[in-house]
């Protein structure tokens, strides 16, 4: 059980945490020279490297199942530990029957079907909901002792043409509980909701999107606008203290690809310095004539973009750079991209550089609805949970070098059979189980009433792995 005395919980927050993604991806480069684009585009232009995808072996229940399965295994907990089980995707397979509903048979065995929590669907936004609400669970009258999870996962593709670049899948699994080692900080969250017509699915049958990116990007810079302003009118007041980037130690973002990110960085430092121009002009000269620029008039200026990606490079390198690990080699896991992004974080950062320090986190999805919040760090690098959540994501890197990279051509006929299949029934997938990860849940068949079956490929090992 996470816990069994009658005193409130304290430092609630992410336990554990894991990560998955599919095996397949497709280079950047070769796309790009595939696709008959201008060299540097999608590398350079939008920070991309890789992308992952899946056959159609994979769905949002299979890539639940799985990143579920691996948390459990490779933390050692048994199903009925569990009260509260929430999903956060935008991966929608059918209208009525919740990811979360199928995910619980992994707790027949237990014994254990007293698990509150359903689906939660807004975009990318959907898995900081479900930890929103997670975490409030474990911190009311509500909750009985035992430990939530979170899982958030996505297939995120796109129809031929300039978006198909920015897709990716995966999916992330996290542990809610007391004495965690990364804590939410209460209070200090910054929000902004409006309706826009950005990103939306509004075609039942197809599991491409209707996308405006212009009018997309604008509504998340606006947003980090928003959310920043906020969490700092709150925080000044809570933490008694003057509020800048620097208040963050590191800072992950929802990343529908990289750059998007490293422009974010620099909205923020622009949020700072028209606060306080003088700190920064002394640095830079020339920003002396911008001092009184009004914040509202510099959406979509390029000018000003550039001018503050070049003010905020050392900011970005310190703090969010690490951060884009799986944004850069899987690309977009939509609810879990802001998730993978902490997972990338602590897996290439040590406990004694992490313990003691302040993660900001920045969540956005389309339509829309956005937040700004934060984690506060355990205190002590011995702590041995601190020491596990590091270790739960440590070999991320090994994972993302040994998968099977794809030729676009190749990559181009994966996504036109899930096109053609994508509402069928009385279907057997026709991809390969031979190469998925061990341990991973794949789709065996779709029965004539929509029924879906899954197996799981066999384990190498008892550490789920």
């Amino acid at each position: 059980m996470a816990h069994t005395g009658s005193e409130r919980p304290q430092n609630v927050g992410i336990l554990a945490i894991e990560v998955y993604f599919p095996n397949y991806y497709v280079n950047q480069g070769e796309l790009e020279t595939y696709d008959g684009t201008a060299s540097g585009k999608y590398t350079i232009g939008l920070g991309l490297n890789n992308m992952g995808f899946c056959s159609d072996r994979e769905d949002i229940n299979s890539l639940s199942l799985t990143v579920m399965q691996r948390l459990m295994e490779r933390n050692n907990l048994s199903y009925d530990q569990i009260g509260r089980l929430e999903v956060g995707t935008e991966t929608i397979i059918d209208k009525s029957k919740s990811t979360k509903s199928v995910l619980m048979q992994l707790f027949k065995g237990s014994g254990n079907s007293e698990v509150e929590g359903i689906d939660t669907t807004n975009a990318c936004y959907g898995g900081t909901n479900a930890l929103f609400n997670s975490i409030n669970w474990v911190e009311s009258n509500s909750w009985d002792g035992r430990y939530a999870v979170v899982v958030c996962g996505d297939i995120a593709i796109y129809s031929v043409g300039s978006a198909r670049c920015t897709g990716g899948a995966g999916a992330c699994a996290m542990l809610i509980g007391p004495d965690a080692p990364l804590i939410m900080e209460c209070g200090l969250r910054g929000s902004h909701m409006q309706h826009v017509y950005d990103f939306y699915k509004p075609n039942m049958t197809s599991e491409y999107p209707t996308v405006d990116g212009k009018l997309s990007i604008n509504c998340y810079i606006q947003s980090v606008d928003k959310c920043y302003q906020r969490y700092m009118e709150k925080a000044t007041k809570k933490l008694n203290k003057k509020i800048t980037l620097d208040t963050f130690d590191t800072f992950c973002f929802h990343s529908p690809f990289c750059k998007l990110v490293q422009k974010s960085v620099g909205r923020i430092v622009l949020n700072d310095f028209l606060l306080d121009p003088e700190k920064y002009i002394s640095e830079f000269p020339e920003l002396k004539d911008l001092k009184n620029t009004k914040l509202e008039e510099t959406y979509g200026d390029k000018g000003i973009e550039k001018t503050f990606l070049t003010v905020s490079s050392n900011s970005f390198k310190q703090k969010t750079k690490k951060s884009l690990l799986l944004a850069g080699d899987v690309g977009n896991m939509y609810t879990a991209s802001l998730y993978g992004g902490l997972a990338s974080l602590l897996a290439t950062t040590s406990a004694e550089a992490l313990a003691g320090k302040r993660v900001g986190m920045f969540s956005y999805g389309s339509g829309s609805a956005a937040t700004l919040y934060s984690f506060r760090v355990s205190d002590d690098a011995t702590n041995p949970k601190l020491i596990n959540i590091i270790n739960n994501v440590s070999d991320v890197p090994a994972r993302l070098q040994s998968r099977k990279k794809v030729s676009p051509e190749d990559f181009v006929k994966v996504l036109s059979i899930r096109e053609e299949t994508h509402t069928s029934k009385n279907y057997t997938p026709v991809g390969s189980t031979e190469d998925l990860f061990p341990g991973t849940f794949y789709l065996t068949h779709v029965d004539d009433m929509y029924r879906r079956k899954y197996e799981r490929k066999p384990l190498q090992n008892s550490n789920g792995i």
